[in-house]
């Protein structure tokens, strides 16, 4: 198992009212410390995300979405958590909110490449129908 890294993962969700609990998958972002490895994808299907709620300002969840990605991604494009290491962005994207855009509990697994569980998730958990 030497060739195989502990990462942890989370799925991004789409709540579109916090009081009901109810979710569409939108994303993912996989950590692996040890591959130094941080990454996020997501997809918006606003078809879906419109017939599961009308009411939805899908622009306002892109521009989160986006400002997810520039925070994972490092940098000063992301703001000053984007200046951040990548545990602490990590733990910043994945903390608890009460907001349209959240992040499910952590996951942990074991992989040999972070960019195989990033397209393996993001296959499994946003684009499957």
């Amino acid at each position: 198992m030497q060739d195989k890294h502990l990462f942890e993962y989370a799925v991004v969700r789409v709540v579109p009212r916090v009081e009901r609990e109810e979710f569409i998958n939108v994303g993912v972002i996989v950590y692996c410390a040890r591959q130094k490895f941080l990454k996020m994808r997501y997809h918006i299907d606003r078809q879906r995300l419109l017939a599961f709620s009308k009411d939805l300002d899908i622009d306002t969840i892109e521009k989160n979405l986006q400002s997810f990605q520039r925070i994972c991604n490092g940098g000063i494009d992301g703001g000053p958590i984007g200046e951040l290491d990548a545990p602490s962005r990590f733990r910043w994207l994945t903390a608890t909110r009460s907001t349209v855009v959240q992040t499910s509990k952590v996951h942990p697994g074991f992989c040999t490449s972070g960019e195989d569980v990033v397209d393996r998730l993001y296959q499994q958990l946003v684009l499957q129908d």
